[in-house]
């Protein structure tokens, strides 16, 4: 049975993987941009929201969160 830092780890690592698909980038760049945002940490303080959404949700609100905060991507 997954627990739920399981299922957290798992929507991080897709969250990461729609970055680098959709930037071109790779997945070191990615993280460290994420890392630099506390963006991983926004998603588990989310999760209870976010696990009732669909990933390309869940990004485009991590994309928000990133442009407030003034981080560009790509």
């Amino acid at each position: 049975m997954v627990n739920q830092r399981e299922e957290i780890t798992f929507m991080q690592a897709r969250i990461i993987r729609l970055f680098i698909k959709k930037y071109s980038l790779p997945m070191e760049k990615v993280i460290s941009i994420l890392k630099s945002a506390s963006v991983l940490e926004y998603i588990e303080k989310c999760y209870n929201i976010f696990h009732c959404e669909g990933d390309n949700a869940v990004f485009e609100d991590v994309c928000q969160y990133l442009k407030n905060k003034g981080v560009t991507v790509g």
